[in-house]
């Protein structure tokens, strides 16, 4: 059967693209400017062409050329700091975000890619706050611009497609996306429950132990099942939680690039691999460069099963349109 390609723009340590390589597409190539994530996509995408660059200096051509072969597929996840709530200091005016804000302007850029390679299926990841006020108009306008007149704004929660943690993110497409929902949710227990401990001897990659001052570990100790260490504000005086600790059987709040997660039973923050794990990605998942870097690229990516569920919905589009 043909192997559908894809390209993974803002790659980061490639959660999307492993969705997509497990349902049985070839992945071509991305594009990831920051060289560590860059490294550990480089680790578990090793037939994929990776180019480390600022996306706003690549042209798209020169980039189809760099990878050798055109897309089926375009995927990835702008930064998603300008749109979100949980950022205090995002610009008040929904258009700034998109338009101003240079961080949120790469959105404009991956929908560049898209008028420029012409894929079959795009999608793009981010979170649900991309379509405040007029966004969601803007954002219509500029893929019609780009050639692409039917837009779905595919709103999936990650625990419906077997991830055992929260997360509702938008996944913008030509294409609709309703996969079908897994029956059995993952619990926290079901995903971390039988990890060895991280001083114990073992052999599982970036699960190693992180050191907690005395202060901090006698505060984490009093700490029972959902309790949170840290209370912080967001946008629109939104407050959020951090250092939570897990209630073993039920869901995980949403992983976060940011969020450090204290175990159900032991006075100790979670490894970087426990985090991996309430995202779904399988323990031959690398993640490269320092521990806050590491848990960065767990954060942010799209977790496997979702990423998994969708990439099956885009197969089966593609194989009835061939």
């Amino acid at each position: 059967m043909r192997k559908f390609k894809v390209v993974d723009l803002f790659s980061g340590a490639g959660g999307f693209s492993r969705g997509f390589k497990d349902e049985g597409f070839l992945i071509l190539g991305g594009i990831e400017n920051f060289k560590p994530i860059a490294e550990a996509y480089k680790i578990n995408f090793p037939e994929a062409k990776l180019l480390v660059e600022d996306i706003q200096q690549v042209d798209a051509m020169d980039f189809l050329e760099y990878i050798g072969d055109e897309p089926d597929v375009i995927i990835g996840g702008p930064p998603c700091e300008p749109f979100t709530r949980a950022n205090p200091r995002r610009m008040k005016d929904p258009l700034d975000r998109l338009y101003k804000d240079p961080i949120g302007r790469l959105v404009l850029h991956f929908i560049r890619f898209v008028a420029d390679l012409r894929p079959k299926v795009f999608i793009m990841e981010n979170v649900p706050h991309i379509t405040e006020g007029p966004l969601k108009e803007a954002l219509v306008k500029e893929f019609r611009r780009a050639g692409y007149d039917t837009i779905f704004f595919n709103r999936l929660r990650a625990e419906d497609y077997g991830t055992p943690s929260r997360r509702v993110r938008i996944f913008i497409s030509n294409i609709r996306i309703r996969p079908s929902k897994t029956r059995k949710r993952m619990r926290v227990i079901d995903a971390i429950g039988d990890l060895p401990e991280p001083d114990d001897i073992h052999d599982i990659p970036n699960h190693e132990l992180v050191p907690l001052s005395p202060r901090k570990l006698r505060r984490i100790r009093r700490l029972r099942w959902g309790e949170s260490l840290v209370y912080y504000g967001g946008a629109e005086g939104r407050v959020y939680t951090n250092l939570v600790r897990l209630h073993p059987y039920r869901l995980a709040p949403t992983v976060m690039g940011s969020s450090r997660f204290i175990h159900p039973f032991r006075d100790r923050l979670l490894t970087v691999r426990e985090h991996a794990r309430l995202m779904g990605f399988p323990d031959d998942h690398i993640f490269y460069g320092g521990r806050d870097v590491q848990y960065n690229e767990v954060g942010e990516a799209v977790p496997i099963p979702l990423a998994r569920a969708i990439a099956r919905e885009v197969k089966k589009y593609l194989e009835e349109a061939s």
